[in-house]
């Protein structure tokens, strides 16, 4: 089992999960970050850690959908290992749906 980065994450990407990943699992897009499956170790420590709750285990069906996501775009987008800024209108796009169509695949910076 592995842990999955979902919608929500799409343009709040607070990075505070980033910070307790004992294996440096995370990658960063422009707008999104994903957890590379082959890395993840199954800790769960960063799953509480999210503000706002995108990250699930794969195990979980709202998770399905972003688990090719993660893997694919974990093998483009650089590493990230220490948290960043999050985006400053990040609060106003917590909770919000359907924000799949706002999915950058453009690589961020770490």
């Amino acid at each position: 089992m592995t842990y999955v980065v979902t919608e929500n994450c799409i343009r709040c990407k607070y990075m505070d999960c980033v910070e307790v990943c004992p294996v440096d699992c995370f990658y960063v897009g422009e707008n999104f970050l994903v957890i590379h499956p082959d890395e993840c170790i199954d800790c769960g420590v960063c799953e509480p850690e999210c503000p706002a709750e995108a990250i699930l285990p794969d195990s979980d069906d709202r998770a399905t959908e972003w688990a090719e996501v993660n893997r694919t775009y974990s093998q483009q987008w650089p590493n990230i290992t220490r948290k960043g800024e999050a985006p400053a209108d990040a609060e106003e796009w917590n909770g919000k749906p359907d924000k799949k169509a706002l999915f950058s695949p453009a690589p961020g910076k770490p």
